[in-house]
């Protein structure tokens, strides 16, 4: 490979981590560019970790003999199967010895004494090398402090010192284009995961600016757990938190499948929203979402009983009106969210599925927007006083075609500590 092959590629990469391309694309743009300057290289392994809650980084592999680059992420390699692979990798050799650079000249009578390396003989593979290039302490994120690579061919010479030469000058441009798009990807997951995805977007846009926001007319979703406290209280400490997480998992997948917004996460309630061009497209997402969830529900309580462990039910309200949609709070401290007199509605409205003993309790206003559901039918619960708000609303229930829905009692109304006439004022 000539020189200014060499300083051609380096700038194709550095123009590539500037532009904020795909790995994918990056990774099978160099290999490709190095093959068709005289660099016989075969395939290519590429690992970087990552900042995710739930996988430990993402891989890379290129083939000369596979149209593209294929990519999967891997999960913690800290305890079972995964970590005694690890230990036979060159890449933990490398670590623990804390050397940068590992050949093998496995097609030469080599031994091939590192995990997988046995697989690449058997393919025909006569020289590999391993490398890692390591990130300042200062900017290590999470795992992620180095990029990993190795290298391989099958040319029956194998590697020259001149390839060699090329792929140590190389690599590292490469290794800054990766890592340059995964701070990316580390930035929309950090962002979606803390903020909720639409929010992240809005954010990641540039939309930070404290008291920015913008009226929007949503489907709001509020819901909680039945006897959260009660259950809680009799639990063990180490039990408390995987019983709210198996059920926030299933409110929280229900409301992404039907592409709703979470918002926040209040103990063990969830406030959401459902955007969409036409209020009834949003109100059917919003439904959509509460169908996922019962099956989710009755699949999770049949799972936890079989366990002998507390089941429970989930408490949904449903509204929709204008709220104001942006950052609120401190100059160095923001929280995106939702407010107006809609969300305090909502959260009242779902406070009154334990007073009139149904799961789903919705507004008009949202029953007038919705479309009519398919084996469900929507029965009024009468007219109801909330609690800071002027207006009796009446409310509603999804009930099956054949059931009525039960009145509520008076210990009901008396539980919530409510006047019978604020409660419900019938009009």
């Amino acid at each position: 490979m000539k020189n200014t092959d060499i300083a051609r590629i380096a700038a194709w990469l550095t123009a590539q981590g500037l532009k904020g391309s795909d790995e994918l694309a990056i990774l099978h743009g160099f290999c490709m560019q190095c093959r068709a300057a005289g660099l016989k290289l075969d395939r290519n392994l590429a690992l970087i970790d990552t900042l995710h809650p739930v996988y430990e980084g993402r891989a890379f592999q290129w083939d000369s003999s596979e149209p593209v680059v294929s990519t999967f992420e891997y999960m913690s390699s800290d305890e079972g199967e995964a970590s005694e692979n690890w230990r036979r990798t060159a890449f933990h050799h490398l670590r623990k010895t804390r050397q940068g650079e590992l050949r093998r000249r496995i097609g030469f009578g080599e031994p091939a004494d590192f995990y997988k390396l046995d697989t690449l003989v058997a393919s025909g593979h006569k020289d590999y090398v391993a490398l890692i290039h390591r990130f300042a302490e200062a900017s290590h994120i999470g795992d992620m402090d180095c990029f990993y690579s190795h290298w391989t061919t099958r040319d029956e010479a194998g590697f020259s010192e001149a390839d060699l030469a090329a792929l140590r000058e190389l690599v590292p441009y490469l290794a800054l284009a990766i890592k340059s798009c995964t701070l990316a990807r580390i930035s929309r997951t950090i962002a979606e995961v803390y903020l909720g995805r639409d929010a992240a977007r809005r954010v990641l846009e540039g939309r930070i600016s404290r008291g920015r926001t913008d009226r929007i007319s949503a489907v709001l979703w509020f819901s909680d757990l039945r006897d959260y406290t009660r259950i809680t209280e009799s639990l063990p400490p180490d039990e408390i938190i995987p019983f709210l997480n198996d059920y926030a998992d299933a409110v929280i997948t229900s409301i992404h499948e039907a592409e709703g917004n979470v918002l926040k996460l209040i103990g063990d309630g969830v406030m959401a929203i459902f955007k969409a061009e036409e209020s009834e497209e949003a109100c059917h997402r919003a439904l959509k979402a509460e169908h996922i969830l019962r099956d989710k529900i009755e699949a999770l309580n049949a799972r936890r009983a079989a366990d002998g462990k507390p089941t429970t039910e989930v408490y949904l309200g449903l509204h929709t009106g204008d709220v104001f949609y942006g950052n609120i709070g401190s100059a160095n401290r923001l929280d995106f969210t939702v407010i107006g007199p809609a969300v305090n509605e909502v959260a009242r409205i779902a406070s009154l599925c334990r007073v009139v003993d149904r799961s789903v309790v919705m507004s008009s206003p949202f029953v007038a927007s919705a479309p009519p559901p398919v084996d469900r039918e929507v029965v009024s619960l009468g007219r109801y006083a909330l609690r800071g708000v002027k207006a009796a609303q009446e409310l509603f229930t999804l009930m099956p075609v054949a059931q009525k829905p039960r009145r509520p009692a008076a210990e009901d109304v008396e539980a919530e500590k409510m006047s019978p006439t604020r409660l419900r004022a019938r009009l």
